[in-house]
């Protein structure tokens, strides 16, 4: 009996290890597979919000009680509220795909740069994408280690753009409490987004009907990056490079009409929806003034929170935000609203 107690014992003891082994695989294997899952609380409303007087002049002195928050018109409760001197924690996507390969220098001096133009409490990341999405340089401080990570930068080939902003909401949502922003400098021609554009207008005989049989709103991948950044409370600002610019192509097929049209449309969308805005950089040397110009617009926002009281069913409509300034010379800008899904 002692033999077979002894016996049994460890068997159910290697059994209960073998499980649990089983189980931390479950896990791993779950956690690789999700890694651009967010955790959210859907109920939180976050807002990056610009206020500015009638000649476009920032105000940056103003208080939680200056502000009075509207969704569907029913004045919500502010339950936090950030300062314009709040830090932020940034992610800087840069694209490394084929098409920024003849101008790499300037990239990276004009990435380098904008660092100096951030509050020293800024926290930076560097993901850089291609046909791929690698994180050169996790949340810091320390600029000498994020201009690093920028210098080191390099890749080729396709471009993941929608990937790589996946990558930079699911490694915000771990930033806690901090008011969020992604700058990410890009043509804006998803490779994925290209070849479904593609597709759809394969019929097309001209480009004005190819324009307008492709949906840039309607984009799976764009949805996707916009609920995720409507939850964190996120504020996306776009540099759009000109290696997308279709003189550089013409004449152009409708094909390619759609498709450069498209990549447009949706860049002018992530800034619209998040309460960022689109920089068009016409020329190349002047990349690093747009890039100052971006970090000066971040120092300018505050940063509330409201719990929605709205008593419908996260249904997927659109809830409409309005946000008013207590003061006669102020205008206020942010995202527009979100889709409760």
């Amino acid at each position: 009996m002692t033999f077979f107690n002894t016996f049994r014992d460890k068997s159910i003891r290697i059994a209960c290890a073998l499980v649990a082994l089983v189980c931390l695989s479950a896990v791993a294997r779950a956690q690789n597979d999700d890694e651009d899952v967010i955790p959210i609380n859907s109920n939180l409303v976050i807002l990056n919000v610009g206020v500015a007087d009638q000649k476009g002049r920032a105000l940056t002195n103003l208080s939680q009680s200056d502000f009075n928050v509207f969704e569907d018109g029913v004045k919500q409760s502010v339950v936090s509220f950030e300062p314009s001197t709040a830090p932020f924690s940034l992610v800087m996507l840069l694209d490394m795909s084929g098409s920024t390969r003849n101008f790499r220098p300037t990239l990276k001096q004009s990435a380098i740069r904008f660092l100096d133009a951030l509050s020293p409490e800024d926290r930076v990341e560097v993901v850089i994408f291609s046909n791929q999405v690698k994180t050169l340089q996790g949340f810091t401080s320390d600029r000498r280690k994020v201009a690093f990570a920028i210098d080191q930068a390099d890749g080729r080939g396709d471009t993941s753009l929608y990937k790589a902003l996946r990558r930079a909401l699911a490694d915000l949502s771990k930033e806690g409490k901090r008011r969020k922003a992604i700058v990410v400098l890009t043509d804006g021609l998803d490779t994925d987004e290209r070849k479904l554009d593609g597709a759809a207008t394969a019929e097309a005989k001209t480009g004005d009907e190819a324009v307008a049989t492709v949906k840039p709103d309607q984009s799976a991948a764009l949805r996707s990056v916009l609920d995720s950044a409507d939850r964190l409370g996120v504020t996306i600002y776009p540099l759009a490079l000109p290696s997308a610019d279709p003189k550089d192509l013409l004449p152009l097929t409708p094909q390619q009409a759609a498709i450069y049209s498209a990549a447009r449309t949706r860049m002018q969308t992530l800034a619209d929806r998040t309460g960022g805005r689109i920089h068009e950089i016409r020329r190349l040397e002047d990349m690093g003034r747009l890039y100052a110009e971006v970090a000066a617009e971040m120092r300018t926002l505050y940063s509330l929170a409201y719990q929605s009281s709205n008593a419908r069913p996260r249904d997927g409509k659109w809830r409409a935000i309005t946000v008013e300034v207590a003061r006669p010379d102020a205008i206020a800008r942010t995202r527009p609203g979100y889709y409760a899904r």
